[in-house]
């Protein structure tokens, strides 16, 4: 009897300890990923750039890569061929790709140069077309969870998406430039304010998925450049105000690693742009501007829960995409 129950509790101690490794093996799985965006914008002289970009990024073996929008500059043609040619670039990473709309897509459509489009209607085609699944681009495919599913008031907004990794939290949002689409008439307001309560719910969301699961951090991609001027945090015209303050209050009140990935303003840059409630540095928010328009190459982003400062940062530089190579 006394040798039957000492080998039950020995087995049940070596049960418990396997699980417990297994959880610890998971939290502490350090992986990497990909970000880009704003590209290709010199048409058709980009395009072999940014096909020497994508094997590059295929030779890394990233866990995914997330596209930051921006597929064309916007004074291109807003066409149909353009959304088309675009899907299957990004069906030609062997990673999983999210992508994040810009706003050269869509909201900057009526120019003359890009074709003088309806911007709405350019949009809900970019929706009927490219995110018509649960599944991200690329050969291997990542199940996504979509706003639209989870919150059937914003059934439209299929493009924001959020998925996980490593105790990660990753979100996606359509948070285009050019204002957000606020301010140019009466209908691009009223987009504007219906999707803007969309993301603000799906922020708030991630927040409290974050919070309630005890995930180490939070990644959140979109487009637009909510840093560009202070004025954007403050003005009432801005179509960013209501978006930088959710960041900071949620921030505030969750102090875990924020990083915040962006395109727009084609510089690279990494640093702590949000300011708490006392005007005080917010530490645990990073922000990661990736580089664009005439640099076509991608940062690389290192994720490690084991580190006080988990997000670490390698530029992927493809020497023949240089612009001294493209000057020569």
């Amino acid at each position: 009897m006394y040798l039957r129950g000492q080998k039950t509790i020995t087995s049940g101690i070596f049960l418990i300890l396997v699980i417990y490794l297994s959880i610890g093996i998971a939290y502490a799985e350090s992986f990497k990923f990909i970000a880009l965006g704003d590209m290709p914008y010199s048409q058709p002289a980009d395009f072999p750039r940014f096909e020497q970009l994508i094997s590059s990024i295929n030779s890394q073996k990233p866990a995914f890569s997330i596209f930051v929008g921006d597929t064309k500059s916007g004074s291109s043609p807003c066409s149909n061929e353009h959304i088309e040619k675009m899907t299957a670039y990004f069906n030609s990473f062997k990673a999983p790709l999210i992508y994040s709309i810009g706003d050269n897509e869509w909201t900057d459509c009526h120019r003359a140069l890009a074709g003088q489009f309806n911007p709405l209607e350019r949009l809900e085609h970019i929706r009927s077309k490219q995110f018509q699944s649960s599944n991200s681009f690329g050969v291997a495919k990542l199940k996504l969870q979509r706003q639209s599913e989870l919150m059937p008031q914003f059934s439209r907004y299929v493009e924001n998406s959020l998925w996980t990794r490593g105790h990660f939290l990753f979100v996606n949002l359509h948070i285009p430039g050019s204002n957000n689409n606020l301010g140019r008439d009466e209908e691009s307001n009223q987009e504007y304010q219906i999707r803007n309560q969309a993301n603000l719910a799906w922020i708030n969301y991630a927040y409290e998925f974050a919070r309630e699961k005890k995930y180490a951090g939070i990644i959140f991609a979109f487009q637009a450049d909510l840093f560009y001027s202070p004025e954007l945090a403050t003005s009432t015209s801005s179509g960013y105000r209501d978006t930088i303050s959710a960041f900071r209050d949620q921030s505030e009140k969750l102090a875990i690693p924020i990083l915040l990935i962006h395109g727009d303003s084609h510089q690279l840059k990494i640093d702590q742009p949000l300011m708490n409630s006392k005007n005080q540095l917010l530490e645990n928010v990073y922000r990661l501007e990736v580089m664009g328009a005439n640099q076509v190459q991608a940062v690389e982003v290192r994720v490690n829960a084991q580190e006080s400062g988990p997000f670490s940062f390698r530029p992927l530089f493809v020497p023949q995409n240089s612009i001294a190579k493209q000057n020569q």
